[in-house]
């Protein structure tokens, strides 16, 4: 049988009704009065309806949160034209490789099955088609029985090299590094099957996440006190403001007050950007630049708006970002700051 592929008028159409899950600027606003966990939980139902939460602990809301999430991307999906599902699902694989660190990080640490599968969203596989792959994996009982599984994958080579790199130095940051890149590298390479008006738009998507991932991996691996030559493999090549030796002098950065010294010089200097560090935001710099730059996408993308495609890209775009964003920047600091001081009252009251 053939199954009719939606035109992006049919997916403009159904996306209409999505729009209403992002929280507007004022009512995030809002989240900032609330000190009891179960009256936010209840203020932001609205915007995730049938947010299934077993307990309300910071790890049991992350995951119904991201849930919620993925079944917002499953949505997207199945409304999508071709090319939007194929670049969907290639944005999924970011958190097939969270699974996949789950995984291996689970088994190094000696949990088991049932600890490991617990950390692991089956929902991602279902859309990408991979459960019974992570399935084999957390069923593994060594690092070569996962590398065996992973060989006929995508995964093999940077799991074959990240798995050497923690055997000669006990040091996981190498691993990691290579999945994160080995997912912006997809990102950049699928970019030749996106027709004209998709390009445009994702493309500037797919290079300021590329960007932010550059900063953050050279970010990571000043605190991990990287071997430079090494942090030098895991850069991409797709930039959106940083040019090749701007990223040079920052992998040169022996501490992180030069490392932000210099992206504030950079990022600074360019007036489209609006970039600016709040002296309250320096506790997490790389939230803050991180929401710089999802602006900028914003802005940057709505002048190239001009036909009902275009606009439809734009809305699907915006809502996995904004989603995105409102989850991990907004919503979850809130949560954990709501939990943490009730447990420290607690604490104290003892």
């Amino acid at each position: 049988m053939i199954v009719p592929v939606p035109s992006y008028v049919y997916t403009f159409i159904k996306i209409g009704s999505l729009k209403q899950l992002i929280i507007d600027d004022n009512t995030l606003e809002k989240l900032k009065e609330f000190n009891e966990i179960e009256g936010f939980i209840n203020f932001i139902e609205p915007f995730y309806p049938d947010l299934n939460i077993k307990e309300n602990t910071i790890e049991e809301i992350e995951k119904a949160l991201f849930h919620f999430f993925f079944n917002l991307i499953g949505d997207l999906i199945s409304i999508s034209p071709l090319n939007m599902r194929r670049f969907l699902k290639d944005y999924l694989v970011k958190y097939e490789i969270m699974n996949i660190k789950q995984i291996i990080l689970g088994l190094i640490i000696g949990m088991n099955n049932e600890e490991i599968s617990k950390n692991v969203n089956f929902l991602i596989e279902e859309y990408l088609e991979n459960t019974d792959l992570i399935k084999k994996i957390i069923e593994a009982k060594t690092l070569e029985e996962i590398q065996l599984h992973m060989k006929p994958t995508k995964y093999n080579k940077v799991i074959r090299e990240g798995f050497l790199y923690f055997k000669n130095y006990n040091e996981i940051f190498v691993l990691e590094a290579f999945l994160d890149q080995l997912y912006y590298e997809n990102l950049s390479k699928r970019e030749r099957i996106l027709n004209k008006k998709e390009k445009k738009m994702i493309s500037l998507f797919n290079s300021l996440n590329t960007e932010i991932y550059n900063i953050n991996t050279i970010y990571r691996g000043i605190i991990n006190k990287i071997d430079k030559k090494l942090l030098a493999q895991f850069i991409i090549n797709n930039n959106l403001f940083l040019k090749t030796d701007d990223i040079e002098n920052l992998l040169d950065q022996e501490t992180l007050n030069d490392f932000f010294s210099i992206i504030n010089e950079y990022l600074g200097s360019i007036h489209e950007l609006k970039y600016k560090f709040d002296k309250l935001e320096l506790k997490h710099p790389l939230w803050a630049l991180e929401r710089i730059y999802k602006n900028y996408y914003f802005t940057k993308s709505k002048l190239e708006i001009n036909d009902i495609e275009s606009l439809t890209i734009f809305r699907i775009l915006e809502l996995i970002i904004k989603k995105e964003k409102e989850i991990k920047l907004e919503i979850l600091p809130k949560v954990v700051s709501i939990i943490n001081k009730k447990f420290n009252s607690i604490k104290l009251a003892n």
